[in-house]
C-alpha cells in the first residue's frame, strides 16, 4: 500500500513539474507563434543598433486598417487613418469597436503589417489582439494599441499599414451565452 502511494506521489511530481514547463513555455512560443504567422514581433523596447540612425533622425508614417468577418455584427475601425512617428520611440493609436447585436460577444483580432518586410521591424507593446474581447449588447469600447517602430527597419520603408480584422470567436461566445443562462454575467478575457 506504501508503495502504491509512493508512486502515486511520483506521477503527481512529474504531472506537476510538465505543467511548469508547459506554462514556461507558453511566453515564447506565443512571440515565436505571433512572429511567424502573423508577421509581428513582440518586444518591450526597441532594438537599437549602434550603426544606425539614432531615433529622432528618421520618421515614418503608419497607415491604419480595421474591418470585422461578416460573421461578426460589430462595427471596428481606427480612430485615426495615419500618424507620423519617430523610428525608436513609443506611440499609441485606438481602434473603435461597438457590438450592434442584441447579445454579448466574443471576438479575436488578427493583425497584419504591410509591407511585409517591415512586419519584423513593427513592435507591438501592448495590444487588444493579445486577447480576446468580449462586448455587451449595444457596447462600444476603444481599443488601444502601443508600438515603436525599430530604428533597423530598412530605408526604402516611408509607410507602414497596421490592419486589423476581427472574427468572431464562436467557442467563447457560446460559453458566454451558456454562463448567463445558469450564472449570469459571465466575460471572457477583457
Amino acid at each position: 500500500m506504501a508503495g502504491t502511494r509512493d508512486h502515486g506521489v511520483w506521477k503527481l511530481a512529474g504531472v506537476a513539474l510538465l505543467a511548469f514547463g508547459f506554462a514556461f513555455s507558453m511566453v515564447p512560443l506565443y512571440r515565436l507563434a505571433c512572429q511567424k504567422v502573423f508577421g509581428v514581433r513582440l518586444e518591450q523596447g526597441p532594438v537599437v543598433d549602434a550603426g544606425r540612425q539614432a531615433p529622432g533622425e528618421r520618421w515614418v508614417t503608419v497607415q491604419f486598417d480595421g474591418a470585422v468577418n461578416s460573421k461578426l455584427p460589430w462595427k471596428f475601425a481606427p480612430e485615426q487613418q495615419r500618424m507620423r512617428v519617430q523610428v525608436g520611440r513609443q506611440y499609441q493609436a485606438l481602434y473603435f469597436a461597438r457590438n450592434g447585436a442584441g447579445r454579448a460577444i466574443v471576438g479575436n483580432a488578427v493583425p497584419s503589417v504591410a509591407p511585409a518586410r517591415a512586419s519584423g521591424y513593427f513592435n507591438k507593446t501592448e495590444c487588444f489582439c493579445f486577447t480576446a474581447q468580449t462586448l455587451e449588447p449595444g457596447e462600444s469600447r476603444d481599443m488601444p494599441v502601443r508600438f515603436i517602430v525599430d530604428p533597423a527597419l530598412p530605408a526604402d520603408i516611408k509607410t507602414i499599414t497596421l490592419s486589423y480584422t476581427f472574427f468572431k470567436n464562436d467557442t467563447l461566445t457560446a460559453a458566454l451565452a451558456a454562463g448567463k443562462g445558469q450564472a449570469g454575467a459571465v466575460r471572457a478575457a477583457p
